[in-house]
C-alpha cells in the first residue's frame, strides 16, 4: 500500500466524518453527557442546600431550657409571707438559686403583685390565691401556675369594740388590703352570706375602702374607719394597739379551719424556659418552711421582725408578732380542694368570672423536691 502523505493523516484529537455515515450516535452522546452534568450539579446543589440548612440549625438551634441568669421575686411585708422573708433574709432561696441572681420587690396586696408578674417585672411572687385565680381566669390558663403552698391562716375580721354582729356593720365603712385581693374578697363574701349588698365601687349597705394596710392602721386609729379584714399582723396590731376587736376569724369559716392565705405562684412563661431556675426557687422555698416549722417562736420572730424592720420601718412589738405567729401554720400545701370555693367567692364578690380553673396548679416539681405527693385536687398536674 502506499504512503499516506502526513498532510492527509487523521488527526486524533480531530472527530473525521466519513461521506454517508449518520451523525445522530454523536448528538445522542452529547445529550447524555449533558444530562450526567446537569444530574451532578443537582445532586450537589441539593448537597448544598442541606448543608446550608444544617450550619443554619447550628447557628439558629431550637431554644431550650436553661437555668435563669436572674430570678425577680415577689413578696409582702407580712407574717404571713414568712417563707418569703425568711428565705430571702438568710440566704436560704440565693443559695439553691446558684450562680442565678436573685433581686426581691415587695408588694402591699396581691393584684399590684400579679399586674407585675404579667408585665415581665417579676417571674414569681408569694401571694393570697384569689388574685392567682383572677389571672388564671383572664388569661384563659396562659398566665400563671401555682407551684406551693407557703401559709395558711392569719385573717380576721376585725371591728370597734361596741360592734356584737353583723348586723352592727350596716352603714359602715370597712377595708381591705386592696380591690380583688383574698382578703377583700373573703370579706365581701361573708357579708353577702350575712345577707349585705356590697359593690366594687364602694357603695351598698357596708362601704368598703380598699386601703394600704398601714393606713387602715391609722384610720382606725384616728376613728375614721370602722373595721377591716386583714392578714397578720395586720389584724393583730389593730387589735393590740388601736383597741380592735375579732368579729371574724377566718378559719372559723372553713372545714377544720384549714384556708390557704398565702402560695407560691410563677409565670408559666418564665417556668417553660426555666425549669431549673423553679426546681431551685421551689428547693429554697421548702427549706425556708422547714426552718420555720422547727425554728424556736422567739427565734422566728427575732428573723421575720428584723425583715419587717427592713421593709416596713420598724419592727413589730413582741406581743403583736406573737399573736400573729400563733394564727399561721406556714405550709407547702396550696390546699388545693379550697379552690373552687375560692373561685365561687370571687364570682360572688363580683372580682372575677365563673370559670373551669383546671391546670391552676403544676405540683410536679415540688412533688419531686419534696418526695410527697400533695394533692392538686384535679386541678391541675401533681
Amino acid at each position: 500500500m502506499a504512503n499516506t502523505p502526513e498532510s492527509q493523516k487523521p488527526n486524533p484529537g480531530t472527530v473525521r466524518i466519513v461521506a454517508g455515515q449518520s451523525n445522530k450516535p454523536k448528538r445522542r452522546r452529547a445529550v447524555e453527557i449533558a444530562l450526567a452534568v446537569g444530574l451532578v450539579l443537582l445532586i450537589g446543589a441539593g448537597a448544598a442546600v442541606a448543608s446550608a440548612v444544617s450550619r443554619g440549625n447550628e447557628i439558629a438551634p431550637v431554644p431550650t431550657a436553661s437555668p435563669a441568669a436572674e430570678l425577680k421575686l415577689g413578696y409582702f411585708s407580712n407574717v404571713t409571707h414568712g417563707p418569703a422573708l425568711v428565705g430571702t433574709s438568710q440566704g436560704i432561696i440565693a443559695k439553691e438559686l446558684g450562680d442565678t441572681k436573685l433581686s426581691t420587690q415587695v408588694f402591699n396586696a396581691g393584684p399590684a403583685a400579679i399586674e407585675a408578674l404579667n408585665a415581665g417585672a417579676i417571674d414569681a411572687t408569694y401571694i393570697g390565691p384569689n388574685p392567682a385565680i383572677n389571672s388564671y381566669v383572664k388569661s384563659n390558663g396562659e398566665s400563671i401556675s401555682i407551684i406551693a403552698g407557703a401559709a395558711s391562716g392569719g385573717a380576721q375580721l376585725v371591728v370597734k369594740p361596741e360592734f356584737n354582729s353583723a348586723a352592727d356593720l350596716k352603714g359602715k365603712v370597712l377595708s381591705s388590703p386592696q380591690l380583688g385581693g383574698t382578703q377583700d374578697v373573703a370579706l365581701r363574701a361573708w357579708l353577702g352570706d350575712q345577707g349585705f349588698k356590697t359593690n366594687t365601687d364602694g357603695s351598698g349597705d357596708v362601704n368598703i375602702n380598699p386601703t394600704e394596710n398601714a393606713q387602715s392602721l391609722k384610720l382606725f386609729t384616728d376613728g375614721k374607719l370602722d373595721g377591716a379584714w386583714l392578714p397578720e399582723p395586720w389584724a393583730s396590731r389593730l387589735v393590740l394597739e388601736a383597741g380592735a376587736k375579732v368579729l371574724v376569724d377566718e378559719k372559723d369559716l372553713w372545714e377544720n379551719g384549714d384556708f390557704t392565705t398565702t402560695i407560691l405562684i410563677v409565670n408559666k412563661k418564665f417556668a417553660a424556659e426555666h425549669p431549673e431556675t423553679v426546681k431551685a426557687l421551689l428547693k429554697g422555698h421548702v427549706e425556708s418552711v422547714k426552718w420555720l416549722n422547727s425554728a424556736s417562736a422567739e427565734e422566728k420572730a427575732t428573723t421575720i421582725n428584723a425583715v419587717l424592720k427592713d421593709t416596713a420601718g420598724k419592727p413589730l412589738p413582741g406581743d403583736v408578732i406573737a399573736r400573729a405567729l400563733q394564727n399561721i401554720t406556714f405550709t407547702t400545701d396550696p390546699l388545693a380542694g379550697t379552690y373552687p370555693k375560692l373561685l365561687q367567692d370571687g364570682v360572688d364578690a363580683g372580682t372575677t368570672k365563673q370559670a373551669d380553673i383546671n391546670g391552676i396548679f403544676d405540683l410536679r416539681t415540688l412533688n419531686e423536691v419534696e418526695g410527697n405527693k400533695t394533692s392538686a385536687a384535679g386541678l391541675g398536674q401533681d
